[in-house]
């Protein structure tokens, strides 16, 4: 793929984000869908209730281009992947904004939804053609980490629902997943083109691209939120996209904000639990330490950005 095709799908997303939010923010408004503060919360949160959410829906619709693609390139199980979980985001987002508090779908529920899309997005990756580097977790130059088949699955179904629910910890400060989400997006886009998975490039920059279209509208002060919509699309398409290309493993350092997020929240409730009542972090995700320890919002959010360029050129550094 030579250098306009990267720049025309990239821009394809950008332009579908831009025009879409332009359309879809008063649709919000006008609906009521807004956003209201967890309880919870730092208190310089409560000012963004009444933000507009639902954004995410943009980066639906951003993936839709991937239709136009054969069906044997894997776009198709591509796009059905973001588009199914983006809808559990929009049936979670309806919820929250129905019952008037920010409480949706419980976390139960949501494992088991975006659980039963991984199962089925990896199932449709078995072509029997290997064309799909089915088994492999991780690969660099020649070197190639393969394993059982049933425990790539497994992995495979953890590497997705982890993933999304990472990325749906992540977003929580203005513009913080969708500029978080660019650097390993650029990774699995550039992997893409050197492995030879149009479909995973394609779809990758597609999600970039849109990425900053969406941030014209979430940059601090944010005129509107992705919601679940967006957090749950998003966090479909970054691991399906690097399972495409056979590095999941590399989800793990490409994506380690993500990580960082939810490592964060899973060590703040067991050592709560442990201790009854002392906590590691002022308060969890992670970004929420750094915002009552007295950093501004822009500068959390600056700081994770470039913390995720870092990590994307590293990981992009280890597999070539």
């Amino acid at each position: 793929m030579t250098f306009a095709p990267i720049i025309s799908f990239a821009g394809v997303g950008f332009v579908i984000a831009l025009a879409g939010g332009a359309l879809l923010l008063p649709v919000l408004r006008r609906l009521q869908f807004k956003q209201i503060a967890y309880e919870d919360a730092p208190k310089s949160h409560q000012s963004k209730t009444g933000t507009p959410t639902m954004g995410g829906i943009v980066f639906m619709l951003a993936m839709l281009p991937l239709a136009a693609r054969p069906m044997a390139s894997f776009a198709g199980a591509l796009l059905l992947a973001v588009l199914a979980c983006g809808a559990i985001g929009i049936v979670d987002d309806v919820m929250a904004i129905r019952f008037g508090r920010n409480r949706g779908l419980n976390a139960r529920t949501k494992y088991l939804a975006t659980a039963l899309v991984a199962i089925a997005y990896l199932r449709a990756l078995d072509d029997g053609f290997g064309l799909v580097p089915r088994d492999v977790l991780f690969h660099a130059g020649t070197y190639a980490l393969v394993v059982p088949h049933w425990l790539w699955l497994l992995l495979g179904i953890v590497a997705i629902t982890g993933t999304i629910h990472a990325v749906n910890l992540t977003d929580g400060l203005d513009g913080l997943a969708s500029g978080t989400m660019i650097p390993p997006l650029a990774v699995v886009a550039a992997i893409g083109v050197t492995g030879g998975f149009p479909a995973t490039t394609q779809a990758a920059l597609l999600g970039l691209g849109a990425c900053l279209g969406f941030l014209v509208y979430n940059r601090h002060p944010a005129k509107m939120f992705m919601g679940d919509a967006g957090s749950l699309a998003l966090g479909a398409l970054l691991s399906a996209t690097a399972i495409l290309t056979g590095e999941m493993l590399l989800l793990v350092l490409i994506g380690g904000v993500f990580v960082a997020e939810a490592l964060s929240v899973i060590l703040q409730v067991g050592y709560f639990k442990a201790t009854r009542g002392k906590r590691i972090f002022r308060m969890s995700p992670l970004h929420h330490h750094f915002e009552l320890g007295g950093w501004p919002e822009t500068t959390v959010t600056l700081r994770f950005w470039l913390t995720s360029v870092l990590l994307a050129a590293a990981g992009w550094a280890i597999v070539r």
